[in-house]
């Protein structure tokens, strides 16, 4: 497995080692000891999965105080751009973003520690995106940041996007409150 740090402290880009032949291919999408041997000591509780058509975007969605996500997200099949915020208040990089297209074709992963607001855009037909985390769901923790807030500025690569009701009454960037305090490492 390979592991690239992105511009962003925390947000890991990670590549499995695949193999591959005329039948197709096999690769561990996830196992404990490689992951710990890179420095990932991760405890996940919950692997969830969405079908989303062309142009869908989820998020930027996240949760705060003891329920905080990490996230370990991958694609099954097509193609998102998957895009992570930094939220940490006080980093050198709170309010910037970091997008990776992640595919069924790069089965790159991208692993999101909490204090990121996480969401993604569908770039193919349809995808089939995977994430597992390090603490359940749960409703009175959950927060999000509106997909199209001028101060990030993301772009997420699609013209006429597919948003749910929910995701468009999510609050703007500047609205969002200190749930997150960057630490440095001592």
């Amino acid at each position: 497995m390979e592991t690239e740090k992105t511009n962003i402290q925390g947000l890991l880009l990670i590549k499995p080692k695949v193999f591959g032949d005329s039948r197709g291919y096999f690769f561990e999408s996830f196992n404990e000891q490689i992951y710990e041997d890179v420095g990932l000591n991760l405890n996940f509780v919950q692997d969830n999965i969405s079908k989303s058509i062309k142009s869908t975007i989820r998020g930027l969605h996240y949760q705060i105080g003891e329920k905080a996500q990490g996230k370990l997200c991958q694609v099954i099949l097509g193609r998102v751009l998957d895009v992570a915020v930094d939220i940490r208040f006080g980093s050198p990089t709170f309010g910037k973003y970091y997008a990776a297209e992640l595919s069924e074709e790069n089965h790159l992963q991208l692993w999101i520690p909490p204090g990121f607001a996480h969401g993604f855009s569908v770039l193919s037909d349809e995808a089939i995106f995977s994430y597992k985390c390090t603490q359940f769901y749960n409703k009175e923790h959950e927060r999000a940041i509106i997909y199209n807030d001028p101060e990030l500025n993301i772009d997420w690569l699609i013209e006429t996007p597919i948003v749910s009701e929910k995701d468009l009454q999510a609050k703007m960037f500047k609205e969002i409150d200190k749930d997150f305090i960057y630490q440095t490492d001592l």
